[in-house]
């Protein structure tokens, strides 16, 4: 290495740093109101990822309905949130943010309280009393969360400034993932504890510690979200306050209007190719409560199938650690640039499962799969909230959720199936082949994306042009 380049090189890491803190002492300063929306995605992260690692063992072994059946349930549960997005995204925009955050998690509270009462119930199959009160349950928190993630991301837009903005959106989606892990850790010792109480396996007992924390997460949102830190938030930032504030009250097209399609992002051609392109790669995501929970449980040696959830949810701790420090060192990096990198180092450790299921391989794919999705999912909600209108950002992130529907669905209606064939509970295993099918899919978006990366960079260009 030359002087020279040496030179160069110690520059740019000094100029990364100094971006660095730059951008995370802003955040600091950032209002109180932020803490309203972190600290419940926080503990809502707990409850969610908690219930959705152990709803595959769940439904199939407890509930008897087998690992393809399972399967559906799952995905049309975790479908069906994102579809629900969709439709309830724009509450917050609507009817304002604290008054929609407290009544979605308020629902999501009483929905956990049926799945809980499920593992009072005896028997099993899809007309058992136990599965009635599981699907009631799995209902009401589809609505809440429709409601839940649009206006706590548009919380974010609106209390943080352009400076922050990149870090904010890093920091709530790090502590979400956080929680995750933290369901891992918490979620083997209390099933075991609580097996004498709701028998086999102690699963509703967890899911009875997850809805008294949703309940907790009420009072935090009401105790930390009071009116009066939201209108001082929004005070620190009166020009893009009146702008949602005259949004609001403009008048709103009906839904399926003339007015309603014209208007909508989708007839972006490249809006929407993007959001699109990115199912391949976001199969990954639904195969960490589709499959991964099932395949360490069921592939591994003891010591680590027991504790099959702590593992299954190590890269949301990753995520926690790397995410704000990856948002704040890259912030100035386009946000579709970002999102290309990102898919690729995410999509290529898959290939590595397809070696062989070993501890080995199991913990470089999560590193490295950690590592890509820090990347590029925080800036992914960046970018849709950077190029939504004033007051249509809810809207805008329920919108941009439809493909996550998409892949949701697709995913767990053969992920299943994969199971049975792969990775059964008893009979010979082929996980290697499994994995190898789903890296070359997850692989398609990135290749998708450099391919396209000039015409879509058009798009952006026009569409900050536009919200401007």
């Amino acid at each position: 290495m030359t002087e020279a380049t040496a030179t160069g090189a110690k520059g740019a890491i000094a100029s990364a740093l100094d971006e660095l803190t730059s951008t995370m002492r802003a955040f600091v300063k950032s209002p109180r109101a932020l803490w309203g929306v972190n600290v419940p995605y926080f503990l809502e992260g707990i409850a969610y990822f908690g219930v959705l690692t152990l709803l595959m063992k769940y439904l199939s072994e407890n509930l008897a309905l087998g690992d393809i059946r399972a399967g559906i349930v799952v995905s049309l549960f975790t479908g069906g949130i994102t579809f629900a997005m969709f439709f309830l995204g724009e509450m917050g925009d609507r009817y304002g943010l604290r008054r929609t955050l407290l009544l979605a998690i308020t629902l999501m509270a009483v929905g956990r309280i049926f799945i809980t009462m499920a593992g009072f119930s005896a028997g099993g199959g899809l007309g058992s009393p136990a599965f009635v009160l599981t699907a009631v349950s799995l209902l009401i928190v589809v609505v809440g969360f429709g409601m839940l993630q649009p206006a706590l991301f548009s919380a974010v837009k609106q209390f943080s400034t352009p400076a922050t903005s990149a870090v904010a959106f890093g920091v709530i989606y790090g502590l979400n993932n956080l929680g995750a892990f933290v369901a891992g850790v918490i979620s083997p010792e209390i099933r075991v504890a609580a097996s004498g109480v709701f028998p086999p396996n102690g699963i509703n007992g967890v899911f009875a510690v997850y809805t008294v924390l949703t309940f907790a997460s009420i009072a935090v949102t009401a105790l930390i979200l009071t009116p009066a830190t939201v209108r001082r938030a929004m005070a620190s930032r009166p020009e893009s306050s009146a702008d949602e504030a005259k949004a609001r009250n403009e008048p709103r097209p009906r839904a399926f209007s003339a007015r309603w399609f014209a208007e909508h992002p989708l007839r972006d051609g490249r809006f929407a190719f993007f959001v699109f392109i990115l199912i391949p790669v976001q199969t990954l995501f639904a195969h960490t409560w589709l499959t991964l929970p099932l395949y360490i449980n069921r592939a591994f040696v003891p010591w680590v199938s027991s504790r099959f959830e702590l593992f299954a949810n190590l890269s949301p701790l990753l995520v926690f650690l790397l995410a704000p420090l990856v948002a704040a060192a890259t912030a100035k990096i386009d946000p579709l640039k970002m999102v290309q990198w990102g898919t690729l180092v995410m999509a290529l450790p898959t290939f590595l499962l397809a070696l062989g299921a070993t501890p080995v391989t199991l913990f470089a794919y999560i590193v490295l799969m950690t590592v890509g999705e820090s990347m590029w999912q925080p800036r992914f909600y960046d970018y849709i909230t950077k190029i939504a209108p004033p007051g249509k950002t809810g809207a805008y992130v329920g919108i941009g959720q439809l493909p996550w529907f998409l892949t949701k669905l697709i995913t767990g209606l053969y992920a299943g199936w994969f199971l049975q064939r792969y990775c059964p509970a008893q009979g010979p295993q082929e996980t290697g082949r499994m994995w190898l099918i789903y890296a070359l899919i997850a692989m398609v978006s990135p290749i998708a994306l450099f391919l396209t990366r000039k015409w879509l960079r058009g798009g952006a260009k026009a569409a900050g042009r536009q919200a401007g």
